[in-house]
């Protein structure tokens, strides 16, 4: 998003199968989700290129098995800035255990 007024969103609702996103870091992606589904769910977002990273104090963090948003209850939205999980998001995104959950990817 950029200039001055109102730009248009598009949302997409996460089906189980085709939920994948293009990670851009140039553009400061925002990830929108919104849980109308009844119930809660907790999604988990994985780049199929990530595998661990180095914590000082700490050694290697495998990331390979993506990153648990949390439980998103029915009726709640989170937004996730994509830059704070980057090391996740290597490679092909995609996001799963969200079926049902409405996606917005915002870039700035």
């Amino acid at each position: 998003m950029s200039g001055a007024g109102a730009a248009a969103v598009n949302e997409t609702t996460l089906d189980g199968s085709t939920d994948a996103l293009t990670y851009n870091a140039a553009k400061d992606p925002l990830l929108v989700l919104a849980n109308s589904t009844g119930g809660a769910l907790t999604p988990t977002i994985t780049g199929d290129e990530a595998s661990s990273i180095n914590v000082s104090g700490v050694g290697a963090v495998d990331l390979s098995g993506g990153f648990s948003v949390g439980s998103i209850a029915d009726g709640e939205v989170v937004a996730i800035p994509l830059r704070s999980i980057e090391e996740y998001l290597a490679g092909a995104v995609t996001i799963s255990g969200g079926t049902g959950i409405v996606a917005q990817l915002l870039e700035f």
